[in-house]
């Protein structure tokens, strides 16, 4: 054989190799909404993270990471996904539930493997994967520390999030934990997991009432504008403050022995990349995935504080 013919089969070879991988590669959508606020800018972080991590574990991984600022746009964005891109696979953290369900349906009709996370789908059906934080744990968690500090003739306020499932389950736990104790719960107002809600809802908290021993903020975001307002009345001594979610300036507060914020719950934005793990082992494992996968809410103290500590990311 020449060494021109060497060449040229190798050339071959090299083409059938190039379209051999090109036809293995495997692309996963990753459709987030935008980092609107302290918890989604966490969880875009993560994401990305977790996108560079899964890539260059996995050559043949193609991740596509888009981010939306409402519901049409998302629906958009899934469209997108399969026309354009081609997925194989959605990790979808849903804007709001019901917009989204028959986009996401559409999406599974294409043939794809679903993960949904955080905020589930109308129909739970369509989902081949779930992946959440526990909300019932979350306010069980910060009820039970509650109770740790208080008793009997005590009382609490508490800044729920917005008007939705994920905040009633919380606020049910939370209440069902605390009953018999004696605490009294003065009211419960909406602050819509916002800093600048919390501030207001907390004024008119503190000009209300004036003996409250206990805050549960439920949110991180909230926490911020809740402190702010605590602070601004010069009623920090007087009281306490559980939060919720692991956002790296309450957990350095916590690590630092911050007597007004002395615990937070986790509710961890780094459960996208969770999502984007098992998604991905669906394609390169032997293992099966397909299932619910329910993240812990511990409680963050000062003791375990430094593991929940992620100093680079935005929330």
């Amino acid at each position: 054989m020449t060494l021109k013919a060497i060449v040229i089969g190798l050339m071959a070879t090299s083409v059938l190799a190039g379209s051999a991988i090109a036809q293995d590669q495997i692309k996963i959508g990753v459709s987030i909404p935008a980092a609107t606020h302290g918890f989604m800018g966490g969880l875009n972080w993560h994401a990305a993270e977790a996108e560079k991590r899964l890539e260059a574990a996995n050559p043949n991984i193609d991740l596509i990471i888009v981010t939306a600022d409402g519901p049409a746009d998302q629906a958009s964005d899934l469209e997108d996904l399969v026309s354009v891109h081609g997925i194989q696979a959605l990790v979808v953290l849903p804007f709001e539930s019901e917009p989204l369900t028959e986009p996401v349906r559409a999406v599974k009709d294409s043939g794809a493997f679903i993960t949904v996370v955080d905020r589930g789908l109308t129909d739970p059906s369509i989902q081949d994967v779930y992946v959440s934080g526990n909300n019932t744990e979350m306010g069980k968690v910060s009820a039970e520390y509650m109770k740790t500090r208080l008793g009997e003739g005590d009382n609490i306020v508490i800044l729920r999030g917005i008007p939705t499932v994920l905040d009633t389950e919380r606020f049910d736990a939370f209440m069902a934990e605390i009953e018999g104790s004696g605490i009294n719960v003065l009211d419960n107002k909406f602050a819509n997991w916002n800093r600048d809600d919390g501030f207001e809802v907390m004024q008119d908290f503190l000009s209300r009432f004036p003996d409250i021993d206990g805050v549960w903020a439920q949110d991180d975001d909230i926490t911020l504008g809740v402190v702010e307002a605590v602070k601004a009345a010069g009623r920090d001594k007087e009281l306490f403050i559980v939060g919720g979610a692991g956002m790296k300036e309450i957990v350095k507060g916590v690590m630092d022995g911050d007597e007004l914020v002395p615990v937070d719950v986790l509710y961890p934005p780094a459960q996208i990349a969770t999502a984007m793990d098992v998604t991905v082992a669906h394609f390169v494992s032997n293992g099966p995935v397909r299932g619910s996968y329910i993240l812990g809410s511990p409680l963050i103290t000062q003791e375990n504080a430094a593991q929940f500590y992620f100093p680079d990311s935005p929330f």
